[in-house]
């Protein structure tokens, strides 16, 4: 059987599919069989992706918008919670409007995707993935609004997957590094955005019997330059 034919029939709800990151992993999982819906305020145009009006700067809107989909597909089975800001600026001088934008967006968002999504999901033992990133551990001058909500959103994953393996749900959190996801970005120092998809679709066909608490994804290069290994440098000595 191969993956479409598995999948077919079944529904995921997406943020952030407009483009990007989130338009590779809605491709994607439409190749593997997967009906997608997309939440956002952006429209998409491909026929296959459904859309259904929700602005993530609201977190109220969310839960209603998820419900709206369970009713029309007839059932939920995966939510991956891709869409995000990315408020930079210094501790001493970042708007406080940003740094609610960015809690709202990235944070309170998912929390309300979640919840709205569980009951949902553990009806037919469904799986969650939330996009993180190395921002959640890695931290960066100017990244204090970003960091902090990615960080939180790690302790999110955890606590969620520790609360609802009981009911059946599995949760995976997707920690990406950088990830070429600009017009013209052709970087060998980042990742594909194809290839960060393939990995949240991996992580939402894991066996039955297994938790993928976390998946952290590096740039295969780090640098320019050839790896040098151990071996050499002590014979360059």
């Amino acid at each position: 059987m191969t993956a479409a034919e598995r999948n077919a029939g079944r529904t995921v709800v997406l943020t952030g599919a407009n483009r990007g990151t989130g338009r590779a992993i809605a491709e994607t999982l439409h190749t593997a069989g997967w009906r997608v819906w997309a939440l956002g305020r952006t429209p998409t145009d491909p026929p296959w992706l459904r859309d259904v009006p929700c602005d993530l700067r609201y977190p109220e809107t969310v839960g209603p918008a998820v419900n709206q989909v369970a009713e029309e597909a007839g059932a939920l089975h995966a939510v991956v919670a891709n869409g995000v800001v990315r408020s930079l600026g210094a501790v001493g001088s970042l708007p406080l409007a940003q740094w609610r934008e960015a809690v709202d967006v990235n944070l309170t968002a998912v929390l309300a995707l979640t919840q709205a999504a569980l009951p949902h999901l553990r009806a037919g033992g469904g799986r969650i993935v939330l996009m993180g990133s190395h921002a959640g551990s890695r931290f960066f001058e100017g990244g204090a609004a970003y960091c902090a909500t990615k960080a939180a959103l790690k302790a999110l994953a955890e606590v969620l997957l520790l609360e609802e393996r009981v009911h059946g749900v599995c949760t995976t959190l997707v920690s990406p590094g950088a990830i070429a996801s600009l017009p013209g970005d052709d970087s060998p120092l980042k990742m594909g955005m194809s290839s960060v998809a393939r990995t949240v679709c991996w992580a939402l066909e894991a066996p039955d019997d297994t938790v993928i608490g976390e998946i952290e994804l590096r740039p295969a290069r780090l640098t320019g330059r050839p790896a040098v290994s151990g071996l050499d440098r002590l014979q360059a000595v």
